[in-house]
């Protein structure tokens, strides 16, 4: 099971709606989500949630995934996210995809999944194009087709998703669903590295270290497998230490090392 298909990041979204609802009882109920008096909330908004208010609907089933402020149920959470969801909310619609994806308070369905996270990917919502290239990817729910993954990965990567542009340097490098291109693969690791993210700083230190879609720069190929342990890779740390083993200079490794520091000081944006 992909990380990306566990029911995350909920309570940020929680504190936003789609800009429709402007009733004084919805505001009230934010606000005191806000505050973390979720039982406030959960009055202000069920009264207004079955009378069909879209944002209503979609932050009651937050709530009851999270049990906050009552007890966690994922039935009650999908009834929820299924009207808001049924009502065109996109982001309801992800992760009702991600519900029946899980099995959690229904019956686990890949093709329902499907079904849910193409309408929230056609919207434009990128953890469901996301999602959606994974099931592609995998022939979850449909046949599978890695030129429809690469689609839908290439849709999220370009809005900045950072597992996205990982997945696609990974389509590129082996040429999954697309043509075999180190040089693309090594673009999307690399705007995934500058977002902190490990794998793809491991796969962007693999591309250095064998000169891949790039000049071989074993300074460099250190310098990501460094970030990448410090973000918790085991194999970067691993790939690191084969790399001293062959003997890189105490001048190359403190050169490296400096270049790390760098890029961390600068959050990325000096690599």
């Amino acid at each position: 099971m992909d990380v990306r298909k566990a029911l995350l990041g909920l309570t940020l979204l929680l504190l936003f709606g789609n800009g429709v609802a402007v009733a004084a009882d919805f505001d009230k109920g934010l606000k005191a989500a806000q505050s973390g008096d979720f039982k406030t909330a959960l009055i202000e908004w069920t009264p207004l949630a079955e009378q069909g208010d879209v944002d209503a609907q979609y932050n009651l089933g937050v709530i009851y995934d999270n049990g906050y402020g009552v007890p966690q149920n994922d039935r009650t959470a999908v009834k929820w996210f299924t009207l808001a969801a049924e009502q065109r909310h996109a982001v309801a619609q992800f992760y009702l995809g991600a519900m029946y994806d899980n099995g959690s308070g229904v019956l686990e369905n890949d093709k329902t999944a499907v079904k849910w996270y193409t309408l929230a990917a056609e919207r434009g919502y990128a953890s469901a194009q996301y999602n959606l290239g994974v099931m592609y990817a995998n022939g979850e729910g449909v046949p599978e087709n890695d030129k429809t993954a690469v689609k839908w990965y290439t849709l999220a990567a370009e809005q900045g998703d950072a597992v996205a542009q990982t997945k696609l340097g990974h389509m590129f490098k082996n040429g999954e669903g697309v043509p075999q291109n180190d040089r693309a693969a090594k673009r999307w690791y690399t705007l995934a590295a500058e977002q902190g993210h490990a794998d793809a700083q491991s796969h962007l230190g693999i591309m250095y270290a064998y000169g891949l879609g790039a000049l071989k720069d074993k300074r460099r190929a250190y310098m990501w497998w460094n970030l990448a342990g410090y973000n918790g890779s085991e194999f970067a740390i691993d790939m690191k230490d084969k790399l001293l083993k062959k003997k890189m200079s105490p001048a190359d490794i403190s050169k490296a090392q400096e270049m790390s520091i760098r890029c961390l000081e600068s959050n990325y944006t000096d690599c």
